[in-house]
């Protein structure tokens, strides 16, 4: 949280990633008097059983709080039923004006999703995804998400159909922004974190001990 504190100044347009993690961080953001900041939602958090407003309003809220910055959530489904209604709806101007201000993001701030067996991935315990849709991941490949986005350990995406239909932004839209924090704790999420920096959409990273000391081994042992 002290980490995100410092990166924000004035007319910062941070992007933010819903999920456990972020959330948890959001709680923690020391106030910091800048101005002209603003905070996008960059995934939308809608499914079958909730709009996901109170889910991202709490967190985004934080941020807002924290920096007095003027606040946009993102009011779309985390996965559409079909990419042409996706690409139907990214034409209108309400959610065009959003999809701007994701891309002129100068800090995002996200953690990752793991399919690999951690349920603190809101993503996979949030009824965000249908048995079809876990068995499409796994014959994917795909071992976690940024953002709703999908990626497998070597950190592609390509090829990946759910990718199509989520309301998050491509790595390569990721990549543009020029600072990316990264938060992510615990033993299931290792093979997501090597995915995604590989992918190379992490400018800095937060860890636990657990998880730092996975990864090194990794590193050594050449896996990684």
């Amino acid at each position: 949280a002290h980490l995100v504190a410092a990166a924000v100044d004035d007319r910062s347009t941070i992007g933010v990633a819903w999920g456990a993690t972020t959330t948890a961080v959001a709680r923690h953001l020391p106030a910091k008097p800048v101005h002209e900041t603003r905070v996008v939602q960059l995934n939308g958090a809608a499914n079958l059983h909730t709009s996901g407003l109170a889910y991202s309003a709490g967190l985004l809220g934080g941020f807002g709080d924290a920096f007095s910055a003027t606040v946009y959530q993102f009011t779309v489904p985390a996965i559409f039923d079909d990419p042409e209604t996706r690409r139907a709806l990214w034409r209108e101007r309400s959610i065009s004006r959003v999809l701007k201000l994701q891309a002129s993001a100068n800090l995002f701030v996200f953690s990752l999703g793991s399919r690999l067996g951690d349920r603190r991935s809101h993503i996979y315990s949030g009824n965000y995804l249908e048995r079809e849709d876990l068995k499409e991941l796994a014959h994917a490949g795909v071992v976690g998400d940024c953002a709703t986005q999908f990626f497998r350990e070597d950190g592609s995406t390509d090829g990946i159909p759910l990718n199509e239909r989520s309301s998050g932004p491509s790595f390569d839209i990721v990549r543009r922004i020029p600072r990316r924090i990264c938060v992510v704790s615990g033993a299931a999420k290792l093979q997501s974190l090597r995915g995604a920096l590989a992918a190379g959409i992490i400018t800095e990273l937060v860890v636990d001990e657990e998880l730092a000391w996975l990864a090194l081994e990794g590193e050594r042992s050449g896996a990684g």
